[in-house]
């Protein structure tokens, strides 16, 4: 279980970085309540993004084909949920015209290199 911890952090630390080089603006990184997590809330300009941060390693045999793949109907819900959450949370200090939910998948090599990333926007 440590090691695929270990993918999930990298592969959010992946993603939170590459957004803010695109000029994103991070608020929360796995921003928990009792009912879950937030793998990552950012901002695109005016537009609130909730990402949910997917990882596997090349060969894997466990779960779907592509990581982007392992984020199903009630996983979305769940997501979903939580963003009421926290925009409830969070609403006086964020403003925003709209929400939108990505999901990046990222496959990594055995020894830890970018093999694919795939960032889906709009993806529920």
């Amino acid at each position: 279980m440590d090691h695929r911890i270990g993918i999930g952090r990298a592969a959010e630390d992946l993603c939170a970085t590459r957004l803010s080089r695109q000029g994103w603006l991070v608020l929360s990184r796995n921003w928990r309540i009792k009912a879950g997590e937030l793998d990552i809330v950012a901002l695109e300009g005016t537009v609130l993004v909730i990402i949910e941060v997917k990882s596997q390693r090349a060969g894997s045999r466990r779960g779907p084909t592509a990581p982007v793949l392992a984020v199903g109907p009630s996983k979305q819900r769940r997501i979903r949920r939580l963003a009421g959450a926290w925009v409830a949370a969070n609403a006086q200090r964020v403003r925003f015209d709209q929400i939108r939910f990505d999901v990046v998948g990222i496959t990594f090599d055995r020894q830890g290199g970018i093999l694919e990333y795939d960032h889906v926007k709009d993806a529920f």
